[in-house]
């Protein structure tokens, strides 16, 4: 229950923090979609722990293991399996949590809900469980590129309250890449960078917001009412670990401005392609995409668990006073710019899938 995404391209995920291990089961694949394990992995290296000094320390290679589905490189059409097993967790840094609730965190909702939780790491409300969103996601951003050309980069967009200026339409996985808290904004990258080593050495948190654009989409996916793109994006985007907001195109800024200045006016390009001048509706008109860029942004809160004491309580109800041991990211971040790019790419994916079956046709933007 509630472990399962996606219509016809569908992931479940599953494993703990600090069980044996965690991974994703992939249906509805194509076939004959080449795919390696290499391109996968680059994904998870993106997401894995300890690769910079912003993130925490724990050190897991987070290495795939492709137990099914591919065939001499290829996938088969049969069902997916990817396992990365867990090599350093450290359980007995969350001892006082077995009876103590973190603030903030699920620690008192599971409960509430089960009646038993796994309380080291977190168990499945871990933001480790999303190894196997971001390993389906490699394998959805490879049909993406393969079928329609999609390009899919996010970034981080603003920490706290600093904020960098950044173009959608331009912004390269390069230029993301080229420094450790993921802003295409050099300059602003450092300061940010500044601003989360400070925090994290007070034993505190910060949030921020990650920006992504998906560029060359094709017109016409989404469902009318209930399966609008927008609204499958805000679902999926939203199941993501300390996501708190979602913005789509002009979001909130646009409740600020006029019909007639929030409109996106239509041209004709010289391909004889429908354009829009403007691209304050985000790619998508009606639940439905237009062939304009998608760009949508998340909100991500400070990460709950901190080394700062807080006043809580105890399953039996007593107030205590708790600093979290355990080794966590003092901003989510960087790490969670390629959790969003997966999210992203597996409801375009299914909806890429549910078009062409549906409609038999993929229109690409010339």
């Amino acid at each position: 229950m509630g472990n399962t995404f996606g219509h016809l391209f569908r992931i479940t995920t599953f494993g703990e923090s600090h069980g044996g291990g965690v991974g994703v089961t992939i249906d509805g694949c194509p076939p004959q979609i080449e795919i390696s394990a290499e391109e996968i992995q680059y994904e998870l290296d993106r997401r894995r722990p300890g690769q910079s000094k912003i993130t925490t320390p724990r050190k897991e290679s987070d290495t795939c293991e492709i137990l099914s589905g591919l065939f001499e490189g290829k996938t088969t059409g049969t069902p997916i399996a990817i396992l990365v097993r867990n090599k350093d967790a450290r359980s007995q840094d969350y001892s006082e949590m077995a009876t103590a609730y973190r603030p903030s965190h699920a620690d008192a909702t599971y409960d509430a809900k089960y009646g038993i939780r796994n309380y080291q790491g977190g168990g499945r409300s871990s933001a480790r469980e999303t190894i196997g969103r971001v390993a389906a996601g490699a394998i959805a951003k490879k049909i993406l590129r393969d079928i329609a050309g999609v390009e899919i980069v996010g970034y981080v967009k603003r920490i706290q309250q600093l904020e960098a200026q950044i173009d959608p339409d331009s912004v390269t996985i390069e230029q993301v890449e080229s420094n450790i808290v993921r802003c295409p904004d050099p300059a602003m990258a450092q300061t940010m960078i500044d601003m989360i080593e400070a925090v994290g050495r007070e034993g505190d948190s910060i949030g921020g917001v990650v920006e992504c654009v998906a560029r060359n989409v094709p017109r016409g996916l989404g469902m009318p009412v209930f399966d609008k793109l927008e609204a499958d994006l805000a679902k999926a985007v939203m199941s993501l670990p300390a996501t708190k907001g979602f913005e789509f195109g002009s979001g909130f800024a646009g409740t600020l401005l006029k019909g007639s200045e929030h409109n996106d006016e239509f041209y004709t390009d010289e391909t004889g392609a429908i354009r829009t001048r403007t691209n304050r509706s985000g790619g998508v008109q009606g639940g439905i995409s237009n062939g304009e860029p998608i760009i949508l942004r998340a909100a991500f809160k400070p990460t709950a668990t901190i080394r700062k004491e807080q006043n809580t309580v105890t399953r039996s109800k007593d107030a205590v006073v708790l600093a979290a041991r355990g080794r966590h990211d003092p901003c989510v971040l960087p790490r969670a710019v390629p959790m969003v790019e997966a999210m992203v790419a597996l409801v375009l994916c299914d909806h890429l899938l549910r078009q062409r079956g549906q409609c038999g046709k993929i229109e690409l933007r010339s």
